[in-house]
């Protein structure tokens, strides 16, 4: 088990985990940006809050709710690794091409994007992941199931919440555009014929989802 922890700790090793939690968070991302898409039905929320329901009394779920978060954890503490590592080689002079002519400014910057991003999930988590888990302050629509569906519209009809959700969703969409193909790459999976399918993949899933999450407040705040 010696070598398996050297890799661990090694560059090599810290991003392909990160590489491999940020994978599943990104297929997190495609379930949640699936359910919330509901929202935008014309039945007043009811499919969206039975989905809701579902999500959230489901055991096996809730079982990988547990997952999620200890991967996000773990994506967390990677990054931040790294992020230590590159600085600390930083510091070292190297001759020829500076790497900040050739990279992308949001590639230079996921550390400060990634922060942006979870003081979001802070926020997020505080006003509708705790609410539909661990309290029953929720009301009941039509068919009796939790409305969740009126929780996220009052949120996001408020104008500055609305904004800073949005914004939210911009600093995501850089942060995928990078990490979306890092990850390919850093699992060795980079290949002149595949290499080109994978980028425009990572391109039309780094506009495409955080557009569609930032939809949903300018939807509410259009039927206000």
């Amino acid at each position: 088990m010696n070598w398996f922890s050297k890799f661990l700790t090694s560059t090599v090793g810290r991003k392909v985990v990160m590489s491999l939690t940020g994978l599943f968070l990104i297929v997190f991302l495609v379930v949640h940006c699936s359910i919330n898409s509901l929202m935008f039905l014309n039945d007043g929320g009811l499919f969206f809050n039975e989905a809701a329901h579902f999500m959230a009394s489901n055991i096996l779920i809730r079982t990988v709710e547990i997952f999620l978060f200890l991967f996000l954890i773990i994506h967390i503490l990677q990054s931040v690794a790294i992020t230590r590592q590159n600085m600390k080689a930083r510091t070292i002079s190297y001759s020829g091409t500076s790497a900040t002519a050739t990279s992308k400014w949001y590639s230079r910057s996921m550390g400060i994007l990634g922060s942006l991003i979870l003081i979001f999930l802070v926020i997020h988590l505080k006003d509708f992941f705790i609410p539909s888990r661990f309290t029953d302050h929720l009301g009941l629509d039509n068919n009796g199931t939790p409305d969740m569906y009126s929780e996220v519209k009052e949120a996001f009809q408020n104008p500055a919440y609305a904004m800073i959700y949005i914004a939210s969703m911009i600093v995501l969409a850089y942060h995928l555009l990078h990490g979306f193909q890092s990850a390919f790459r850093s699992l060795g999976i980079y290949h002149k014929k595949y290499t080109p399918v994978i980028e425009f993949l990572g391109i039309a899933f780094s506009i495409i989802v955080p557009a569609v999450f930032a939809a949903m407040p300018v939807f509410f705040l259009l039927k206000k």
